[in-house]
Protein backbone atom coordinates (compact mmCIF):
# COMPACT_ATOMS: atom_id res chain seq x y z
CA UNK A 1 0.00 0.00 0.00
CA UNK A 2 2.89 2.38 0.64
CA UNK A 3 3.90 2.22 -3.02
CA UNK A 4 0.30 2.90 -4.07
CA UNK A 5 0.47 6.01 -1.89
CA UNK A 6 3.72 6.99 -3.60
CA UNK A 7 2.06 6.57 -6.98
CA UNK A 8 -0.92 8.66 -5.85
CA UNK A 9 1.26 11.48 -4.53
CA UNK A 10 3.44 11.40 -7.64
CA UNK A 11 0.33 11.67 -9.82
CA UNK A 12 -1.03 14.59 -7.81
CA UNK A 13 2.28 16.47 -7.93
CA UNK A 14 2.76 15.81 -11.63
CA UNK A 15 -0.73 16.96 -12.59
CA UNK A 16 -0.96 20.01 -10.34
CA UNK A 17 2.56 21.49 -10.31
CA UNK A 18 2.32 23.29 -13.64
CA UNK A 19 -1.42 23.49 -14.20
CA UNK A 20 -2.67 26.78 -12.67
CA UNK A 21 -4.55 25.03 -9.85
CA UNK A 22 -1.91 24.91 -7.05
CA UNK A 23 -0.04 21.76 -6.11
CA UNK A 24 0.19 22.76 -2.43
CA UNK A 25 -3.51 22.48 -1.64
CA UNK A 26 -3.83 19.14 -3.41
CA UNK A 27 -0.77 17.64 -1.71
CA UNK A 28 -1.83 18.81 1.76
CA UNK A 29 -5.24 17.24 1.27
CA UNK A 30 -3.68 14.02 -0.02
CA UNK A 31 -1.25 13.85 2.91
CA UNK A 32 -4.15 14.38 5.33
CA UNK A 33 -5.60 11.07 4.14
CA UNK A 34 -2.46 9.20 3.05
CA UNK A 35 -0.14 10.39 5.81
CA UNK A 36 2.35 13.24 5.94
CA UNK A 37 5.65 12.92 4.10
CA UNK A 38 9.03 14.41 4.91
CA UNK A 39 10.26 17.63 3.33
CA UNK A 40 12.86 15.58 1.46
CA UNK A 41 10.10 13.49 -0.07
CA UNK A 42 8.14 16.53 -1.22
CA UNK A 43 11.29 18.08 -2.69
CA UNK A 44 12.01 14.84 -4.57
CA UNK A 45 8.61 14.58 -6.24
CA UNK A 46 8.74 18.28 -7.12
CA UNK A 47 12.12 17.67 -8.77
CA UNK A 48 10.43 15.08 -10.97
CA UNK A 49 7.96 17.70 -12.19
CA UNK A 50 10.78 20.18 -12.86
CA UNK A 51 12.69 17.57 -14.85
CA UNK A 52 9.56 16.94 -16.90
CA UNK A 53 9.08 20.58 -17.92
CA UNK A 54 12.79 20.77 -18.75
CA UNK A 55 12.37 17.82 -21.11
CA UNK A 56 9.30 19.42 -22.69
CA UNK A 57 11.24 22.62 -23.47
CA UNK A 58 14.66 21.10 -24.16
CA UNK A 59 14.65 22.14 -27.83
CA UNK A 60 13.77 25.70 -26.92
CA UNK A 61 16.48 25.78 -24.24
CA UNK A 62 19.13 24.38 -26.59
CA UNK A 63 18.09 26.85 -29.31
CA UNK A 64 18.43 29.79 -26.91
CA UNK A 65 21.93 28.86 -25.75
CA UNK A 66 23.20 27.73 -29.15
CA UNK A 67 21.93 30.92 -30.75
CA UNK A 68 23.60 33.46 -28.50
CA UNK A 69 24.89 35.24 -31.58
CA UNK A 70 21.31 36.33 -32.28
CA UNK A 71 20.14 39.48 -30.43
CA UNK A 72 16.63 38.14 -29.79
CA UNK A 73 18.01 35.07 -28.00
CA UNK A 74 20.37 37.14 -25.85
CA UNK A 75 17.49 39.47 -25.01
CA UNK A 76 15.17 36.60 -24.07
CA UNK A 77 17.82 34.95 -21.90
CA UNK A 78 18.51 38.31 -20.28
CA UNK A 79 14.82 38.65 -19.37
CA UNK A 80 14.80 35.09 -17.96
CA UNK A 81 17.86 35.96 -15.87
CA UNK A 82 16.26 39.14 -14.52
CA UNK A 83 13.09 37.28 -13.51
CA UNK A 84 15.15 34.55 -11.83
CA UNK A 85 17.35 37.02 -9.95
CA UNK A 86 14.34 38.97 -8.64
CA UNK A 87 12.87 35.73 -7.29
CA UNK A 88 16.19 34.50 -5.89
CA UNK A 89 17.03 37.71 -4.02
CA UNK A 90 13.56 38.24 -2.56
CA UNK A 91 13.07 34.53 -1.88
CA UNK A 92 16.32 34.28 0.08
CA UNK A 93 15.38 37.44 1.96
CA UNK A 94 12.09 35.83 3.00
CA UNK A 95 14.02 32.76 4.17
CA UNK A 96 16.47 34.85 6.19
CA UNK A 97 13.55 36.63 7.84
CA UNK A 98 12.34 33.25 9.06
CA UNK A 99 9.25 32.99 6.90
CA UNK A 100 7.53 29.60 7.17
CA UNK A 101 4.92 28.29 4.78
CA UNK A 102 1.49 27.71 6.33
CA UNK A 103 0.39 24.09 6.68
CA UNK A 104 -3.25 24.78 7.53
CA UNK A 105 -5.84 24.21 4.83
CA UNK A 106 -8.02 27.32 5.34
CA UNK A 107 -5.57 30.01 4.08
CA UNK A 108 -4.63 27.82 1.12
CA UNK A 109 -8.33 27.28 0.30
CA UNK A 110 -8.93 31.04 0.36
CA UNK A 111 -5.93 31.53 -1.95
CA UNK A 112 -7.44 29.00 -4.36
CA UNK A 113 -10.79 30.78 -4.38
CA UNK A 114 -9.39 34.30 -4.69
CA UNK A 115 -6.91 33.12 -7.32
CA UNK A 116 -9.78 31.66 -9.36
CA UNK A 117 -11.59 34.99 -9.31
CA UNK A 118 -8.34 36.78 -10.20
CA UNK A 119 -7.80 34.47 -13.20
CA UNK A 120 -11.27 35.17 -14.62
CA UNK A 121 -10.94 38.94 -14.20
CA UNK A 122 -7.33 39.05 -15.44
CA UNK A 123 -8.05 37.08 -18.60
CA UNK A 124 -10.98 39.36 -19.41
CA UNK A 125 -8.68 42.39 -19.18
CA UNK A 126 -5.88 40.67 -21.11
CA UNK A 127 -8.23 39.84 -23.98
CA UNK A 128 -8.79 43.57 -24.56
CA UNK A 129 -5.09 44.07 -25.24
CA UNK A 130 -3.59 43.66 -28.72
CA UNK A 131 -2.09 40.21 -29.26
CA UNK A 132 1.60 40.31 -28.37
CA UNK A 133 4.25 37.67 -27.71
CA UNK A 134 6.94 40.16 -26.70
CA UNK A 135 8.57 39.87 -23.27
CA UNK A 136 9.36 43.33 -21.92
CA UNK A 137 11.60 44.12 -18.97
CA UNK A 138 8.61 45.03 -16.81
CA UNK A 139 7.05 41.64 -17.61
CA UNK A 140 10.29 39.91 -16.58
CA UNK A 141 10.46 41.81 -13.27
CA UNK A 142 6.76 41.24 -12.58
CA UNK A 143 7.07 37.50 -13.25
CA UNK A 144 9.96 37.34 -10.79
CA UNK A 145 7.85 39.14 -8.18
CA UNK A 146 4.87 36.88 -8.90
CA UNK A 147 6.97 33.80 -8.16
CA UNK A 148 7.81 35.21 -4.74
CA UNK A 149 4.15 36.01 -4.03
CA UNK A 150 3.17 32.47 -5.00
CA UNK A 151 5.85 31.11 -2.66
CA UNK A 152 4.71 33.32 0.21
CA UNK A 153 1.03 32.49 -0.27
CA UNK A 154 0.63 28.77 -1.04
CA UNK A 155 -2.52 28.07 -3.00
CA UNK A 156 -1.86 31.05 -5.25
CA UNK A 157 -0.16 28.77 -7.81
CA UNK A 158 3.18 29.81 -9.25
CA UNK A 159 2.08 29.11 -12.82
CA UNK A 160 -1.19 31.05 -12.47
CA UNK A 161 0.48 34.05 -10.86
CA UNK A 162 3.28 34.31 -13.42
CA UNK A 163 1.20 33.61 -16.53
CA UNK A 164 -1.48 36.16 -15.72
CA UNK A 165 0.93 38.87 -14.58
CA UNK A 166 2.71 38.48 -17.92
CA UNK A 167 -0.57 38.62 -19.85
CA UNK A 168 -1.79 41.72 -18.03
CA UNK A 169 1.47 43.61 -18.49
CA UNK A 170 1.73 43.18 -22.23
CA UNK A 171 2.48 39.55 -23.17
CA UNK A 172 -1.20 39.02 -23.97
CA UNK A 173 -0.57 35.91 -26.08
CA UNK A 174 -1.37 32.96 -23.78
CA UNK A 175 1.19 30.62 -25.34
CA UNK A 176 4.03 33.17 -25.11
CA UNK A 177 3.19 34.11 -21.51
CA UNK A 178 3.00 30.45 -20.50
CA UNK A 179 6.30 29.57 -22.17
CA UNK A 180 8.13 32.39 -20.40
CA UNK A 181 6.54 31.51 -17.05
CA UNK A 182 7.53 27.86 -17.39
CA UNK A 183 11.07 28.60 -18.59
CA UNK A 184 11.63 30.94 -15.62
CA UNK A 185 10.26 28.22 -13.36
CA UNK A 186 12.95 25.72 -14.40
CA UNK A 187 16.01 27.42 -12.81
CA UNK A 188 13.88 28.88 -10.01
CA UNK A 189 12.45 25.55 -8.89
CA UNK A 190 15.71 23.65 -9.39
CA UNK A 191 17.50 26.24 -7.24
CA UNK A 192 14.81 26.20 -4.54
CA UNK A 193 14.67 22.40 -4.47
CA UNK A 194 18.47 22.13 -4.36
CA UNK A 195 18.66 24.68 -1.54
CA UNK A 196 16.03 22.86 0.51
CA UNK A 197 17.55 19.43 -0.13
CA UNK A 198 21.00 20.58 0.97
CA UNK A 199 19.40 22.00 4.10
CA UNK A 200 17.67 18.70 4.81
CA UNK A 201 20.92 16.75 4.35
CA UNK A 202 22.86 19.20 6.52
CA UNK A 203 20.29 18.93 9.29
CA UNK A 204 20.21 15.13 9.08
CA UNK A 205 16.48 15.08 8.35
CA UNK A 206 14.73 11.74 8.02
CA UNK A 207 14.03 10.40 4.53
CA UNK A 208 11.76 7.72 3.12
CA UNK A 209 13.24 4.64 1.47
CA UNK A 210 15.03 5.12 -1.83
CA UNK A 211 12.49 2.84 -3.52
CA UNK A 212 9.62 4.96 -2.27
CA UNK A 213 11.34 8.15 -3.43
CA UNK A 214 12.15 6.57 -6.80
CA UNK A 215 8.57 5.48 -7.44
CA UNK A 216 7.12 8.89 -6.55
CA UNK A 217 9.82 10.71 -8.58
CA UNK A 218 9.24 8.58 -11.68
CA UNK A 219 5.45 8.93 -11.54
CA UNK A 220 5.71 12.69 -10.97
CA UNK A 221 8.08 13.09 -13.93
CA UNK A 222 5.95 11.15 -16.39
CA UNK A 223 2.67 12.70 -15.24
CA UNK A 224 4.03 16.26 -15.30
CA UNK A 225 5.43 15.72 -18.81
CA UNK A 226 2.00 14.64 -20.08
CA UNK A 227 0.23 17.45 -18.19
CA UNK A 228 2.50 20.20 -19.52
CA UNK A 229 2.35 18.92 -23.11
CA UNK A 230 -1.43 18.82 -22.88
CA UNK A 231 -1.65 22.31 -21.36
CA UNK A 232 0.54 23.88 -24.04
CA UNK A 233 -1.75 22.48 -26.72
CA UNK A 234 -4.96 23.31 -24.86
CA UNK A 235 -4.26 27.01 -24.30
CA UNK A 236 -3.62 27.66 -27.97
CA UNK A 237 -7.35 27.44 -28.61
CA UNK A 238 -8.93 27.68 -25.15
CA UNK A 239 -9.10 30.16 -22.30
CA UNK A 240 -8.01 29.39 -18.73
CA UNK A 241 -11.61 29.58 -17.49
CA UNK A 242 -11.89 25.86 -16.77
CA UNK A 243 -8.97 26.08 -14.33
CA UNK A 244 -10.46 29.14 -12.62
CA UNK A 245 -13.78 27.35 -12.11
CA UNK A 246 -11.97 24.29 -10.79
CA UNK A 247 -10.11 26.44 -8.27
CA UNK A 248 -13.37 27.99 -7.07
CA UNK A 249 -15.00 24.57 -6.63
CA UNK A 250 -11.98 22.90 -5.04
CA UNK A 251 -11.22 25.87 -2.76
CA UNK A 252 -14.86 26.01 -1.67
CA UNK A 253 -14.80 22.27 -0.97
CA UNK A 254 -11.71 22.68 1.23
CA UNK A 255 -13.32 25.58 3.11
CA UNK A 256 -16.39 23.45 3.84
CA UNK A 257 -14.23 20.57 5.11
CA UNK A 258 -12.18 22.97 7.20
CA UNK A 259 -15.29 24.63 8.71
CA UNK A 260 -16.68 21.19 9.53
CA UNK A 261 -13.49 20.36 11.43
CA UNK A 262 -12.54 17.58 9.03
CA UNK A 263 -9.26 19.28 8.08
CA UNK A 264 -6.70 21.24 10.06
Amino acid sequence: MNYLNDIALGLIEGITEFLPISSTGHLLLAEHWLGARSDSYNITIQAGAILAVTLVFWRRIVALFSGLDQPENRDYLGKLTVAFMVTAVLGLTAKKLGFELPTRIAPIAWALVLGGIWMIVAERFAERLPDSSAITMRVAIAVGLAQVVAGVFPGTSRSAATIFVAMLLGTSNRAAATEFAFLVGIPTMFAASGYEMLKQIRDGAAMESWTSLGVAFAVSTVTAFVAVKWLLGYIRTHRFTVFAVYRLVFGGFLLVLSAAGMLG
